[in-house]
């Protein structure tokens, strides 16, 4: 039996604004001339037929899948916070520890801006950085746990799309360039090297400048091609349940076996995957972010 969670269509056509369920258009319906492209550059979009009879792409801000999952993980993160304030809300945590979720919470929470933050970016800095770093590492950890749900709330491999990597790499390029100081300036644009490197060529502030755009390319691309990777590999593994159908009972009925006892290990890898791509995404932007703020020596 067929079933989906429709979500909500922002379309603006030829003919104004539209806001329908999903379930409208879906098995080839059509809604006021838009409808789900099945082939060509446009398949799988919402299309409607321009004057000449072509595909037209309208201009679409429909909540998709993953973008439901960001929302669905924005919520769940904001209420495990507020679930963890409200315990020192209504407890004197100077004379009792906090146990239970609460006590679990302040570990993760510890570990990470003692561990990573606090080390990374320095005493001066790093109670600046917190809240940021704090809310990219477990936003991310409990993206990743999501995507490993095959069914809801989960089944949006969020983390393995590279448009949400690439947001999380342009905040902390934000965070790394906007409120630098002077001397991480001076070193990329008039840096402490002989005349020639630098004038009348730009040798060395072309290499600098590089390495300022590097730095949030590889946080874009480890997270995603990780967590993309982890996916692919579970899919793959299933997929042989299906390509072994003609080859038999005997041989498709192990091969199934083999392919599901894999693929639960391979699940339970991507626990540990999930926590430590969160944690690398952070501790990498804590380094860079300290080093924006290294004092001339």
């Amino acid at each position: 039996k067929h079933v989906s969670i429709p979500l909500p269509c922002i379309v603006r056509s030829s003919t104004g604004w539209h806001v329908f369920m999903s379930s409208k258009i879906e098995h080839g319906h059509e809604y006021k001339g838009l409808f789900i492209a099945e082939e060509g550059r446009y398949e799988d979009k919402i299309v409607e037929r321009g004057a000449d009879g072509e595909l037209v792409r309208p201009f679409d801000i429909s909540i998709t899948k993953n973008v439901a999952s960001l929302m669905m993980a924005a919520v769940l993160l904001i209420s495990l916070v507020l679930a963890t304030t409200r315990w020192y809300r209504r407890h004197d945590a100077s004379e009792e520890a906090p146990e239970g979720f609460a006590g679990l919470m302040e570990m993760m929470i510890m570990m990470v801006n003692d561990d990573i933050i606090k080390p990374s970016v320095g005493e001066k800095h790093y109670r600046e950085y917190s809240p940021y770093l704090l809310t990219a590492f477990f936003f991310i950890f409990l993206c990743n746990l999501m995507g490993l749900v095959p069914f809801f709330p989960g089944g949006a491999n969020v983390t393995g799309n590279i448009a949400v990597t690439m947001m999380m790499a342009l905040f902390t390029f934000i965070a790394i360039n906007v409120f630098a100081n002077k001397h991480y300036w001076k070193e990329i644009l008039w840096p402490d090297v002989p005349l020639f490197l630098k004038f009348p060529i730009p040798i060395m502030q072309t290499i600098e400048l590089f390495g300022v755009i590097s730095k949030p390319f590889s946080l874009m691309v480890r997270l995603f091609a990780n967590i993309m990777a982890g996916h692919m590999m579970v899919l793959g593994l299933v997929s042989v349940i299906f390509v072994t159908v003609k080859l038999g009972p005997v041989i498709n009925g192990s091969m199934t076996v083999i392919a599901m006892v894999f693929g639960l290990v391979i699940n339970c890898l991507e626990l540990l995957v999930a926590f430590i791509q969160a944690y690398v995404f952070t501790m990498l932007s804590a380094v860079f972010i300290g080093m924006a703020h290294q004092e001339e020596h």
